[in-house]
Parts: structure tokens; sequence; C-alpha cells
């Protein structure tokens, strides 16, 4: 989730969805009760956002999914990211964009 000024929402869903191999347009513009988070100021994973007066959130996919089933798998050794932070891998930028 990231907080963005309601005036910057339109082009912030333009410039990512232009993207969509790498990052895509948001899921989900608005109140988080949308997408069942019951307490925005509690997260499960990571460090609550500050939302501030004038700021809409705006919620894209991230890779807590992915990092619950690395978790749930209980594989040995897996490399995943921060919250804040994206996964990492050995594979370039440019592999991933068309």
């Amino acid at each position: 989730m990231r907080p963005i000024p309601s005036h910057q929402i339109t082009e912030a869903v333009k410039i990512t969805a232009r993207m969509p191999g790498v990052h895509g347009a948001p899921v989900h513009i608005g109140y988080p009760e949308g997408l069942g988070i019951q307490n925005i100021n509690q997260p499960d994973f990571g460090d609550a956002v500050r939302i501030e007066a004038g700021e809409i959130p705006v919620f894209w996919a991230c890779g807590v999914t992915p990092q619950a089933a690395v978790m749930h798998s209980k594989i040995p050794f897996a490399i995943s990211h921060a919250p804040g932070h994206m996964l990492i891998t050995d594979i370039p930028d440019r592999a991933w964009i068309s």
C-alpha cells in the first residue's frame, strides 16, 4: 500500500499500467476495508504507513503472498524481500520488459 495525493492517482495508474510484466496497475484504490483489511495501522507484514490528509491509499499486488508460501513450505533457504523492497533475483530487469 502506498498513500498517494489524490491529484496524482491517475498519473500513478497510467505509469504503472504500462509495465504489466514488472509491476502493473494497482489492484485497489481507496478504503482498505474493500480488500478485507480491518486495521490499516496494524499490518500483517511490515510497518504501518501513515495516510496524510489529502492522500488516498493505493494497493498493488506485492511479494507478501509468495513470501508466505515460501515460509509455509519450510524450505531450508530462500532469498526474499523486506517490507518496502521487492523480490531479489539474479534476473536483470531488462529480461522482464518486452
